[in-house]
């Protein structure tokens, strides 16, 4: 993979690990929460969009609105069934087959789609980060219909990722649309799609924004932050390499629940790390 590449996707990682460290402090605040860190990073990135329009102007046609609306359903879809599935099932199934599947799947995609070939070692780099994902998560995950429910909602979630990490990648690829204009028009279509759901429940937004006022800027900030960052590693580096290998944010995240929040399992998790961090330096070196 191209060192920038590398780079870019390595400080992409540590940034979304640090905005879920955030939300997940805010774990109560749902959608609402998703619908106020949504605006405030429309607010908040709009003066940097501003002055990139007036000093790159963008080709505004079909294609550039198709292509941002598109994301924005994409993106909406994995927040609400991402969403779903930790009402229903556990962290520890949802997110790990989320972020596992979204990577091997975006890489059959780009295979199928993009024509893409990321040769042998790339391949088994994709596959180890994979691999290592799921020994992190998948401990000891419970039983019967919560477990199904996991699953269900972890897979499902995982299709919503590689869909839209693949259309991303060929919007700010071949459609040489600018990463940061692009995840800011996510933003607006995401908020505007949540909107009607959050202005019916006015008093849940005064409780999460009076609750939880630090984590939504945090998250506003951080969060699109790390997606631009993964974005221009799309234009030095082919989706099949850049998607697995974004996933060190899982070890990352996985190092700081050990550490700060004390979560259990930590020899499985160092393991799992282990495993992905093979992947990635496998990942580095493929053509």
């Amino acid at each position: 993979m191209d060192p920038l590449a590398l780079l870019l996707v390595g400080a992409a990682a540590v940034c979304h690990a640090l905005w879920n460290l955030a939300a997940k402090r805010a774990s109560d605040g749902g959608p609402v929460f998703v619908w106020l860190n949504t605006v405030a990073s429309a607010v908040i990135y709009l003066p940097l969009v501003a002055v990139l329009v007036v000093i790159q102007p963008p080709r505004w046609n079909w294609t550039l609105l198709v292509a941002i609306l598109v994301t924005g359903i994409l993106h909406s879809g994995y927040s609400v069934i991402l969403q779903r599935g930790y009402q229903h099932g556990d962290l520890s199934v949802v997110y790990p087959l989320a972020r596992g599947t979204g990577p091997a799947l975006s890489v059959g995609f780009a295979i199928v789609f993009l024509g893409e070939r990321p040769g042998l070692i790339g391949f088994l780099g994709a596959l180890g980060v994979v691999a290592g994902i799921l020994v992190i998560g998948l401990g000891k995950a419970g039983k019967g219909t919560k477990l199904t429910a996991g699953i269900g909602y972890g897979l499902l979630t995982g299709v919503f990722i590689a869909s839209y990490t693949v259309w991303d990648a060929w919007a700010v690829g071949p459609l040489a649309i600018s990463p940061i204009l692009y995840d800011w028009g996510n933003n607006i279509v995401r908020g505007t799609i949540l909107t009607p759901y959050a202005l019916r429940r006015r008093a849940e937004i005064r409780r999460v924004w009076t609750q939880h006022r630090s984590s939504v800027f945090i998250v506003a900030t951080i969060a699109p932050a790390a997606y631009i960052l993964v974005l221009f590693a799309y234009r030095f580096a082919p989706v099949s390499l850049v998607a697995p290998a974004r996933e060190l944010s899982i070890v990352i995240g996985s190092v700081f629940a050990w550490l700060l929040l004390r979560e259990p399992q930590a020899g499985r998790r160092i393991a799992g790390a282990v495993v992905v961090l093979l992947g990635v330096a496998a990942l580095a070196v493929a053509r």
